[in-house]
């Protein structure tokens, strides 16, 4: 059974159609993209997932469990978590208190236990705490956990937003435009970051317009153009698709090879 299984889902605004009867899944472990050109509906498809778009049809299952409509907190609670195209950092905190925040997502401990300092209260804290110096080492960022966020590097910050979506225990990370602003090297770091999520066992999903992230690090691919989906497959295949090259990709972006047959 997939982690995220996405059922017919359609979502219009008024009379507009913004999305119509798509359908796609991700499996644990992999890493999977959604590409498409500009108001294709990419954006809308993760509002959707994350609980900020009421879903007008179909439906969206998580670990085989419905979660259309419901809140963005229960959706992160359940083990989604998302980053931005435009990073979402708290600046003037340091490193280890935005991971933090993603930490609190689930502390289990009430008002009164903060107001009180209780034990169970200086535990959780003291445990939340050690828990963020792991994760933040473990991602290569040990080095910045007293800095401020806003004195990191733009890469920095972006690998920093990843590390706060998973210190909310997610299964399934969503990265929406995770190379947007980046330099070449950037770029690079970043395709060796999400691959060493991966390994790690992190799922990801993400939408991306650098086509050389998308095609260098996914497992699978699929192609949306005005709400719907055109194709789906292997980054190869989706190379040399004619009709995703003529939706989106532009015929001299994408380097066919003589010996590869069209994947229709």
């Amino acid at each position: 059974m997939a982690l995220l299984e996405v059922k017919g889902i359609t979502k219009t605004f008024g009379g507009l159609v913004a999305v119509e009867n798509v359908e796609f899944n991700v499996n644990e472990g992999e890493i999977v993209s959604i590409i498409g050109p500009n108001g294709a509906g990419k954006t809308t498809i993760f509002n959707m997932l994350t609980g900020v778009y009421h879903v007008n049809g179909g439906k969206i299952l998580f670990d085989g469990r419905e979660i259309q409509n419901k809140q963005p907190r229960d959706i992160v609670k359940a083990g989604i978590a998302r980053t931005f195209q435009n990073i979402r950092l708290f600046p003037t905190m340091r490193v280890i208190e935005n991971v933090l925040v993603g930490e609190h997502i689930n502390i289990g401990y009430h008002f009164l236990d903060l107001l009180f300092k209780t034990k169970k209260y200086r535990e959780g804290e003291k445990a939340a705490h050690q828990r963020a110096i792991d994760l933040l080492v473990s991602l290569d960022l040990g080095d910045q956990i007293d800095n401020y966020a806003k004195n990191l590097p733009y890469g920095m910050q972006r690998k920093l937003e990843i590390a706060r979506a998973i210190a909310t225990k997610a299964r399934l990370i969503i990265l929406d435009e995770p190379a947007a602003g980046m330099n070449p090297q950037e770029s690079e770091e970043l395709k060796e970051f999400i691959r060493k999520l991966r390994d790690k066992g992190q799922t990801i999903l993400l939408i991306e317009h650098d086509m050389s992230v998308v095609m260098d690090i996914s497992d699978r691919i699929y192609v949306i153009d005005h709400g719907r989906k055109i194709a789906e497959g292997l980054p190869k295949e989706i190379a040399v698709n004619k009709r995703v090259i003529t939706a989106y990709l532009g015929s001299g972006d994408v380097k066919k090879d003589d010996n590869e047959t069209e994947n229709s």
